[in-house]
Protein backbone atom coordinates (compact mmCIF):
# COMPACT_ATOMS: atom_id res chain seq x y z
CA UNK A 1 0.00 0.00 0.00
CA UNK A 2 1.33 3.49 -0.85
CA UNK A 3 0.41 6.32 1.84
CA UNK A 4 0.84 10.27 1.00
CA UNK A 5 1.68 11.47 4.19
CA UNK A 6 2.21 15.14 5.18
CA UNK A 7 2.66 17.42 8.21
CA UNK A 8 1.57 20.92 8.33
CA UNK A 9 3.12 23.13 10.31
CA UNK A 10 2.78 26.92 10.52
CA UNK A 11 6.08 27.16 8.57
CA UNK A 12 6.60 24.31 6.46
CA UNK A 13 4.79 21.13 5.40
CA UNK A 14 6.65 18.08 5.31
CA UNK A 15 5.81 14.95 3.27
CA UNK A 16 6.67 11.75 2.10
CA UNK A 17 5.20 8.68 0.12
CA UNK A 18 5.25 5.74 2.65
CA UNK A 19 5.38 2.66 0.24
CA UNK A 20 4.68 -0.19 2.00
CA UNK A 21 6.37 1.46 5.66
CA UNK A 22 8.78 2.33 3.35
CA UNK A 23 9.62 6.18 3.46
CA UNK A 24 10.26 7.88 -0.18
CA UNK A 25 10.20 10.86 -2.09
CA UNK A 26 10.41 12.91 1.53
CA UNK A 27 9.85 16.14 0.37
CA UNK A 28 9.64 19.99 2.30
CA UNK A 29 7.61 23.37 1.32
CA UNK A 30 6.80 26.83 2.96
CA UNK A 31 3.31 26.31 4.06
CA UNK A 32 3.10 30.17 4.21
CA UNK A 33 0.48 29.70 6.94
CA UNK A 34 0.36 33.33 8.32
CA UNK A 35 -1.22 34.13 4.90
CA UNK A 36 -3.91 32.08 5.76
CA UNK A 37 -5.94 28.57 5.73
CA UNK A 38 -6.94 29.04 1.93
CA UNK A 39 -3.11 29.61 0.84
CA UNK A 40 -2.09 26.73 3.17
CA UNK A 41 -4.59 23.94 1.54
CA UNK A 42 -3.36 25.33 -1.74
CA UNK A 43 0.37 24.46 -0.66
CA UNK A 44 -1.35 20.92 0.10
CA UNK A 45 -2.59 20.60 -2.75
CA UNK A 46 -0.01 20.99 -4.79
CA UNK A 47 1.75 18.19 -2.65
CA UNK A 48 -0.81 15.92 -3.50
CA UNK A 49 -1.24 16.84 -7.09
CA UNK A 50 2.89 16.11 -7.42
CA UNK A 51 2.33 12.71 -6.02
CA UNK A 52 1.38 10.34 -9.66
CA UNK A 53 0.32 7.16 -7.31
CA UNK A 54 -1.02 6.67 -3.62
CA UNK A 55 -3.75 4.63 -1.93
CA UNK A 56 -4.84 6.95 0.90
CA UNK A 57 -3.81 10.19 2.55
CA UNK A 58 -2.93 11.23 5.94
CA UNK A 59 -2.21 14.63 7.32
CA UNK A 60 -0.72 15.62 10.57
CA UNK A 61 -1.72 18.78 10.98
CA UNK A 62 -0.79 22.08 13.25
CA UNK A 63 -4.52 23.48 15.20
CA UNK A 64 -7.51 21.27 17.42
CA UNK A 65 -8.83 18.48 15.34
CA UNK A 66 -11.65 16.36 15.04
CA UNK A 67 -10.35 13.24 13.78
CA UNK A 68 -13.58 11.58 13.01
CA UNK A 69 -14.52 14.45 10.88
CA UNK A 70 -11.17 15.24 9.46
CA UNK A 71 -11.83 19.08 10.29
CA UNK A 72 -10.43 22.22 12.09
CA UNK A 73 -12.22 22.53 15.37
CA UNK A 74 -9.38 25.80 15.73
CA UNK A 75 -5.96 27.15 15.10
CA UNK A 76 -4.42 30.39 16.66
CA UNK A 77 -2.99 33.11 14.77
CA UNK A 78 -0.30 31.07 13.52
CA UNK A 79 -2.39 29.86 10.88
CA UNK A 80 -5.40 32.90 10.56
CA UNK A 81 -8.84 31.57 8.62
CA UNK A 82 -8.36 27.99 9.06
CA UNK A 83 -10.07 27.19 12.23
CA UNK A 84 -13.40 24.71 10.85
CA UNK A 85 -11.55 23.91 7.22
CA UNK A 86 -13.33 20.41 6.12
CA UNK A 87 -9.84 19.40 4.90
CA UNK A 88 -11.01 15.23 4.74
CA UNK A 89 -14.63 16.35 3.18
CA UNK A 90 -12.47 18.96 0.89
CA UNK A 91 -10.01 16.70 -0.26
CA UNK A 92 -11.57 13.36 -0.72
CA UNK A 93 -14.02 15.44 -2.80
CA UNK A 94 -10.83 16.35 -5.10
CA UNK A 95 -8.85 13.90 -5.57
CA UNK A 96 -11.64 10.25 -5.02
CA UNK A 97 -9.05 8.55 -2.02
CA UNK A 98 -9.58 8.43 1.72
CA UNK A 99 -8.08 10.86 3.48
CA UNK A 100 -7.04 10.74 7.44
CA UNK A 101 -6.85 14.00 9.51
CA UNK A 102 -5.03 14.10 12.90
CA UNK A 103 -3.50 16.82 15.06
CA UNK A 104 0.08 16.73 14.74
CA UNK A 105 1.15 16.08 18.10
CA UNK A 106 -1.19 13.12 18.44
CA UNK A 107 0.39 11.72 15.16
CA UNK A 108 3.87 12.25 16.77
CA UNK A 109 2.71 10.71 19.60
CA UNK A 110 1.42 7.53 17.34
CA UNK A 111 5.16 7.64 15.49
CA UNK A 112 6.60 7.15 18.23
CA UNK A 113 4.65 4.41 19.91
CA UNK A 114 4.70 2.70 16.06
CA UNK A 115 8.59 2.87 15.46
CA UNK A 116 9.99 5.38 17.87
CA UNK A 117 10.90 5.81 21.66
CA UNK A 118 7.63 4.52 23.09
CA UNK A 119 7.83 1.17 21.24
CA UNK A 120 5.56 -1.12 23.76
CA UNK A 121 4.94 1.59 26.01
CA UNK A 122 1.20 1.32 26.15
CA UNK A 123 0.43 4.52 28.75
CA UNK A 124 2.63 7.54 28.00
CA UNK A 125 2.68 11.24 27.13
CA UNK A 126 4.25 12.93 24.39
CA UNK A 127 5.16 16.69 24.37
CA UNK A 128 6.84 18.79 22.22
CA UNK A 129 8.77 21.84 23.08
CA UNK A 130 9.21 24.86 20.18
CA UNK A 131 7.11 27.91 20.00
CA UNK A 132 4.26 26.51 21.97
CA UNK A 133 4.39 23.23 23.87
CA UNK A 134 2.36 20.58 22.33
CA UNK A 135 0.81 17.48 23.92
CA UNK A 136 -0.60 13.83 23.70
CA UNK A 137 -1.84 11.31 25.86
CA UNK A 138 -1.71 7.69 24.67
CA UNK A 139 -3.68 5.27 27.11
CA UNK A 140 -3.58 1.41 26.81
CA UNK A 141 -2.11 2.47 23.29
CA UNK A 142 -4.50 4.54 21.95
CA UNK A 143 -4.63 8.61 21.55
CA UNK A 144 -7.18 9.80 24.25
CA UNK A 145 -9.20 12.76 22.64
CA UNK A 146 -11.67 14.04 25.76
CA UNK A 147 -15.23 15.31 25.33
CA UNK A 148 -14.91 16.77 22.23
CA UNK A 149 -11.47 14.89 20.64
CA UNK A 150 -9.26 18.16 21.72
CA UNK A 151 -7.02 16.61 25.41
CA UNK A 152 -3.65 17.18 25.61
CA UNK A 153 -3.38 20.91 25.61
CA UNK A 154 -0.97 20.51 28.03
CA UNK A 155 1.08 23.90 27.13
CA UNK A 156 -2.22 25.33 29.17
CA UNK A 157 -1.59 23.89 32.42
CA UNK A 158 -1.44 27.00 34.56
CA UNK A 159 1.89 26.84 36.72
CA UNK A 160 2.16 30.40 37.19
CA UNK A 161 -1.33 32.31 38.86
CA UNK A 162 -1.43 35.61 37.51
CA UNK A 163 1.71 35.60 35.51
CA UNK A 164 2.65 36.31 31.96
CA UNK A 165 -0.30 36.75 29.26
CA UNK A 166 -0.18 33.73 26.68
CA UNK A 167 -1.73 34.11 23.16
CA UNK A 168 -4.37 31.75 24.16
CA UNK A 169 -5.59 34.61 26.22
CA UNK A 170 -5.02 33.06 29.33
CA UNK A 171 -2.35 34.09 31.84
CA UNK A 172 0.71 31.36 33.31
CA UNK A 173 0.27 28.76 30.86
CA UNK A 174 3.08 26.56 30.92
CA UNK A 175 3.92 27.45 27.31
CA UNK A 176 5.33 30.67 28.59
CA UNK A 177 7.35 29.33 30.93
CA UNK A 178 8.95 26.32 29.43
CA UNK A 179 9.14 26.41 25.45
CA UNK A 180 11.84 26.65 23.35
CA UNK A 181 10.56 30.52 22.52
CA UNK A 182 10.51 30.97 26.60
CA UNK A 183 14.57 29.90 26.75
CA UNK A 184 15.23 32.14 23.78
CA UNK A 185 13.29 35.11 25.31
CA UNK A 186 15.14 34.64 28.86
CA UNK A 187 18.68 34.46 26.78
CA UNK A 188 17.91 37.09 24.83
CA UNK A 189 16.98 39.47 27.74
CA UNK A 190 20.27 38.50 29.74
CA UNK A 191 21.97 38.98 25.90
CA UNK A 192 20.96 40.26 22.97
CA UNK A 193 23.66 37.97 20.99
CA UNK A 194 21.75 34.81 22.67
CA UNK A 195 19.19 34.63 20.04
CA UNK A 196 18.46 31.32 19.62
CA UNK A 197 18.62 27.72 21.57
CA UNK A 198 21.99 26.74 19.48
CA UNK A 199 23.63 30.08 20.56
CA UNK A 200 22.58 29.78 24.63
CA UNK A 201 23.74 25.83 24.37
CA UNK A 202 26.92 26.72 22.94
CA UNK A 203 27.85 29.52 25.31
CA UNK A 204 26.84 26.66 28.11
CA UNK A 205 28.90 23.73 26.50
CA UNK A 206 32.02 26.73 26.71
CA UNK A 207 31.30 27.32 30.43
CA UNK A 208 29.45 30.24 30.67
CA UNK A 209 27.80 30.19 34.12
CA UNK A 210 25.18 32.61 33.06
CA UNK A 211 24.15 30.32 30.45
CA UNK A 212 24.43 27.61 32.56
CA UNK A 213 21.98 29.42 35.10
CA UNK A 214 19.56 30.44 32.54
CA UNK A 215 19.30 27.08 31.29
CA UNK A 216 19.01 24.58 34.24
CA UNK A 217 16.16 28.17 35.38
CA UNK A 218 14.13 26.93 32.46
CA UNK A 219 14.79 23.01 32.81
CA UNK A 220 12.93 23.60 35.88
CA UNK A 221 9.77 25.35 34.37
CA UNK A 222 10.02 22.41 32.54
CA UNK A 223 9.75 20.22 35.54
CA UNK A 224 7.29 22.17 37.15
CA UNK A 225 4.71 20.91 34.08
CA UNK A 226 5.64 17.45 34.26
CA UNK A 227 5.23 16.59 37.75
CA UNK A 228 1.43 17.37 37.51
CA UNK A 229 1.52 15.48 34.42
CA UNK A 230 3.22 12.95 36.29
CA UNK A 231 0.69 12.95 39.32
CA UNK A 232 -2.55 12.80 37.00
CA UNK A 233 -1.70 10.38 34.33
CA UNK A 234 1.01 7.89 36.10
CA UNK A 235 2.22 7.47 32.48
CA UNK A 236 5.21 4.55 32.51
CA UNK A 237 6.69 7.09 29.86
CA UNK A 238 6.91 10.65 29.04
CA UNK A 239 8.55 11.35 25.44
CA UNK A 240 9.57 14.93 24.68
CA UNK A 241 9.98 16.21 21.19
CA UNK A 242 10.99 19.44 19.47
CA UNK A 243 14.95 20.24 17.79
CA UNK A 244 15.82 21.55 21.56
CA UNK A 245 14.91 18.08 23.34
CA UNK A 246 17.91 16.93 21.06
CA UNK A 247 20.46 18.23 24.21
CA UNK A 248 21.00 15.18 26.13
CA UNK A 249 21.76 17.26 29.23
CA UNK A 250 18.45 18.64 29.26
CA UNK A 251 16.73 14.79 29.14
CA UNK A 252 19.37 13.98 31.66
CA UNK A 253 18.76 16.62 34.16
CA UNK A 254 14.97 16.29 34.15
CA UNK A 255 14.96 12.56 34.68
CA UNK A 256 17.52 13.41 37.58
CA UNK A 257 14.91 16.30 38.98
CA UNK A 258 11.47 14.79 38.44
CA UNK A 259 12.45 11.78 40.38
CA UNK A 260 12.94 14.04 43.36
CA UNK A 261 10.23 16.30 43.33
CA UNK A 262 7.44 13.58 42.37
CA UNK A 263 5.93 10.60 45.36
CA UNK A 264 7.98 7.61 45.22
CA UNK A 265 4.88 5.67 43.99
CA UNK A 266 5.19 7.26 40.86
CA UNK A 267 8.92 6.94 40.26
CA UNK A 268 8.46 4.21 37.32
CA UNK A 269 8.34 7.71 34.86
CA UNK A 270 10.93 7.24 32.67
CA UNK A 271 11.93 10.59 30.55
CA UNK A 272 13.15 10.20 26.54
CA UNK A 273 13.62 12.24 23.82
CA UNK A 274 11.89 11.45 20.68
CA UNK A 275 13.62 9.04 18.36
CA UNK A 276 11.80 10.39 15.11
CA UNK A 277 12.43 13.88 14.76
CA UNK A 278 10.95 15.67 12.03
CA UNK A 279 9.28 12.80 11.05
CA UNK A 280 7.54 11.31 13.64
CA UNK A 281 4.34 13.17 12.29
CA UNK A 282 4.85 11.52 9.18
CA UNK A 283 5.12 7.98 10.57
CA UNK A 284 2.12 8.71 12.67
CA UNK A 285 0.13 9.22 9.52
CA UNK A 286 1.42 5.94 8.43
CA UNK A 287 0.43 4.24 11.41
CA UNK A 288 -2.96 5.73 11.43
CA UNK A 289 -4.26 5.23 8.11
CA UNK A 290 -3.02 1.65 8.26
CA UNK A 291 -5.08 1.05 11.14
CA UNK A 292 -8.26 2.80 9.75
CA UNK A 293 -7.72 0.88 6.83
CA UNK A 294 -7.76 -2.28 8.22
Amino acid sequence: MKILTLDVGGTAIKSALMNNGVMESPYEMPSEGKQGGPVVLQNIRKIIEGCAEYDAIGISTAGQVDSEQGSIIYANENIPNYTGMQLKDILEESYHKPVFVENDVNAAAIGEAFYGAAVGQKDFLCLTYGTGIGGAIVIDGKVYGGALGVAGEMGHILVHPNGLRCGCGLQGCYEQYASCSALVRKSYEANPAWGSGRVIFKEFYAGNKQAEQIINDWIDEIILGLVSLVHIFNPSCIVLGGGIMNEQYIIDRVNRLLQERIMPSYRCVEVKHAKLGNNAGLYGMLATVEQKLK
